[in-house]
Protein backbone atom coordinates (compact mmCIF):
# COMPACT_ATOMS: atom_id res chain seq x y z
CA UNK A 1 0.00 0.00 0.00
CA UNK A 2 2.77 2.44 0.91
CA UNK A 3 4.51 1.66 -2.38
CA UNK A 4 1.73 3.49 -4.17
CA UNK A 5 1.68 6.57 -1.94
CA UNK A 6 4.13 8.79 -3.88
CA UNK A 7 2.89 7.78 -7.35
CA UNK A 8 -0.68 8.29 -6.10
CA UNK A 9 0.12 11.77 -4.84
CA UNK A 10 1.78 12.69 -8.15
CA UNK A 11 -1.23 11.34 -10.04
CA UNK A 12 -3.59 13.25 -7.76
CA UNK A 13 -1.60 16.48 -8.24
CA UNK A 14 -1.59 15.94 -12.01
CA UNK A 15 -5.34 15.34 -12.14
CA UNK A 16 -5.95 18.42 -10.01
CA UNK A 17 -3.72 20.51 -12.28
CA UNK A 18 -5.53 19.18 -15.36
CA UNK A 19 -8.86 20.02 -13.79
CA UNK A 20 -7.66 23.57 -13.11
CA UNK A 21 -6.06 23.71 -16.60
CA UNK A 22 -2.57 24.35 -15.23
CA UNK A 23 0.76 22.86 -16.28
CA UNK A 24 1.70 20.02 -13.93
CA UNK A 25 5.34 20.12 -14.96
CA UNK A 26 5.63 23.86 -14.26
CA UNK A 27 3.97 23.42 -10.87
CA UNK A 28 6.39 20.61 -9.95
CA UNK A 29 9.35 22.75 -11.06
CA UNK A 30 8.10 25.67 -8.97
CA UNK A 31 7.77 23.39 -5.93
CA UNK A 32 11.27 22.00 -6.42
CA UNK A 33 12.70 25.52 -6.77
CA UNK A 34 10.95 26.58 -3.57
CA UNK A 35 12.38 23.53 -1.79
CA UNK A 36 15.90 24.44 -2.93
CA UNK A 37 15.46 28.03 -1.71
CA UNK A 38 14.34 26.69 1.66
CA UNK A 39 17.34 24.38 1.79
CA UNK A 40 19.65 27.31 1.08
CA UNK A 41 18.22 29.22 4.04
CA UNK A 42 18.51 26.39 6.59
CA UNK A 43 21.69 24.69 5.37
CA UNK A 44 24.17 27.05 7.10
CA UNK A 45 22.52 26.49 10.49
CA UNK A 46 22.51 22.72 9.98
CA UNK A 47 26.17 22.66 8.98
CA UNK A 48 27.07 24.77 12.02
CA UNK A 49 25.16 22.50 14.41
CA UNK A 50 26.56 19.26 13.00
CA UNK A 51 30.11 20.64 13.01
CA UNK A 52 29.82 21.85 16.62
CA UNK A 53 28.50 18.48 17.80
CA UNK A 54 31.28 16.61 16.03
CA UNK A 55 33.93 18.94 17.47
CA UNK A 56 32.56 18.60 21.01
CA UNK A 57 32.51 14.81 20.82
CA UNK A 58 35.91 14.50 19.14
CA UNK A 59 37.62 16.86 21.60
CA UNK A 60 36.37 15.03 24.67
CA UNK A 61 34.71 18.21 25.96
CA UNK A 62 31.32 16.49 26.24
CA UNK A 63 32.73 13.89 28.64
CA UNK A 64 34.32 16.58 30.80
CA UNK A 65 31.14 18.66 30.88
CA UNK A 66 29.13 15.53 31.69
CA UNK A 67 31.42 14.69 34.61
CA UNK A 68 31.24 18.27 35.89
CA UNK A 69 27.44 18.39 35.75
CA UNK A 70 26.83 14.86 37.11
CA UNK A 71 26.12 16.07 40.69
CA UNK A 72 23.47 18.52 39.41
CA UNK A 73 21.86 15.74 37.40
CA UNK A 74 21.81 13.46 40.44
CA UNK A 75 20.12 16.26 42.41
CA UNK A 76 17.42 16.48 39.72
CA UNK A 77 16.95 12.72 39.81
CA UNK A 78 18.57 12.16 36.43
CA UNK A 79 21.08 9.27 36.38
CA UNK A 80 24.61 10.64 36.06
CA UNK A 81 25.33 8.09 33.34
CA UNK A 82 22.85 9.87 31.06
CA UNK A 83 24.50 13.29 31.42
CA UNK A 84 26.03 13.18 27.94
CA UNK A 85 22.66 12.29 26.41
CA UNK A 86 20.97 15.16 28.26
CA UNK A 87 23.58 17.58 26.93
CA UNK A 88 23.64 16.34 23.33
CA UNK A 89 19.91 15.70 22.73
CA UNK A 90 18.88 19.36 22.31
CA UNK A 91 21.62 19.80 19.71
CA UNK A 92 21.63 16.68 17.54
CA UNK A 93 19.19 13.80 17.22
CA UNK A 94 21.64 11.51 15.44
CA UNK A 95 24.37 12.13 18.02
CA UNK A 96 21.80 11.54 20.79
CA UNK A 97 20.80 8.23 19.18
CA UNK A 98 24.47 7.23 19.02
CA UNK A 99 24.98 8.13 22.68
CA UNK A 100 21.76 6.30 23.59
CA UNK A 101 22.85 3.20 21.69
CA UNK A 102 26.24 3.28 23.44
CA UNK A 103 24.57 3.56 26.85
CA UNK A 104 22.19 0.71 26.05
CA UNK A 105 25.06 -1.45 24.83
CA UNK A 106 27.09 -0.66 27.95
CA UNK A 107 24.31 -1.08 30.55
CA UNK A 108 21.84 -3.30 28.70
CA UNK A 109 18.48 -2.46 27.18
CA UNK A 110 16.50 -3.82 30.13
CA UNK A 111 18.58 -2.00 32.74
CA UNK A 112 17.40 1.09 34.58
CA UNK A 113 19.80 3.23 32.50
CA UNK A 114 18.72 1.60 29.23
CA UNK A 115 15.05 2.17 29.94
CA UNK A 116 15.66 5.74 31.11
CA UNK A 117 17.61 6.47 27.94
CA UNK A 118 14.81 5.06 25.77
CA UNK A 119 12.20 7.18 27.53
CA UNK A 120 14.42 10.28 27.31
CA UNK A 121 14.94 9.81 23.58
CA UNK A 122 11.22 9.45 23.03
CA UNK A 123 10.11 12.35 25.20
CA UNK A 124 12.52 15.14 24.26
CA UNK A 125 13.30 17.11 21.12
CA UNK A 126 16.35 18.24 19.19
CA UNK A 127 15.62 21.81 20.19
CA UNK A 128 18.30 23.75 18.33
CA UNK A 129 17.83 21.76 15.13
CA UNK A 130 14.06 22.27 15.24
CA UNK A 131 14.36 25.98 15.98
CA UNK A 132 16.95 26.52 13.23
CA UNK A 133 14.87 24.65 10.64
CA UNK A 134 11.47 26.17 11.41
CA UNK A 135 12.62 29.67 12.24
CA UNK A 136 14.95 29.62 9.23
CA UNK A 137 12.13 28.49 6.97
CA UNK A 138 9.88 31.25 8.29
CA UNK A 139 12.65 33.86 8.05
CA UNK A 140 12.62 34.61 11.79
CA UNK A 141 16.00 35.83 13.06
CA UNK A 142 15.26 36.61 16.72
CA UNK A 143 14.15 33.65 18.82
CA UNK A 144 13.47 35.76 21.93
CA UNK A 145 12.02 33.41 24.57
CA UNK A 146 11.81 30.33 22.36
CA UNK A 147 15.21 28.85 23.23
CA UNK A 148 14.90 29.19 27.04
CA UNK A 149 11.33 27.86 26.99
CA UNK A 150 12.27 24.93 24.74
CA UNK A 151 15.31 24.05 26.88
CA UNK A 152 13.15 24.19 30.02
CA UNK A 153 10.69 21.84 28.31
CA UNK A 154 13.57 19.49 27.46
CA UNK A 155 14.83 19.57 31.06
CA UNK A 156 11.31 18.80 32.24
CA UNK A 157 11.19 15.89 29.79
CA UNK A 158 14.47 14.50 31.10
CA UNK A 159 13.42 14.80 34.76
CA UNK A 160 9.99 13.26 34.13
CA UNK A 161 11.53 10.48 32.00
CA UNK A 162 13.85 9.60 34.90
CA UNK A 163 11.00 9.75 37.39
CA UNK A 164 8.73 7.65 35.17
CA UNK A 165 11.39 4.99 34.78
CA UNK A 166 11.99 4.85 38.53
CA UNK A 167 8.27 4.62 39.28
CA UNK A 168 7.29 2.00 36.69
CA UNK A 169 10.42 -0.12 36.34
Amino acid sequence: MLDYLVPGLILLASLLALYKKESTYDLLLDGAAEGLRLLATILPALILLLTAVHMLRASGAMEQISAFLAPAFRFLGIPAETAMLVLIRPISGSAALAVGADLMKQYGIDSQIGRTVAIMLGSTETTFYTISVYFGAAGIRKTRYTVPAALLADLTGFVVASLTCRLFF
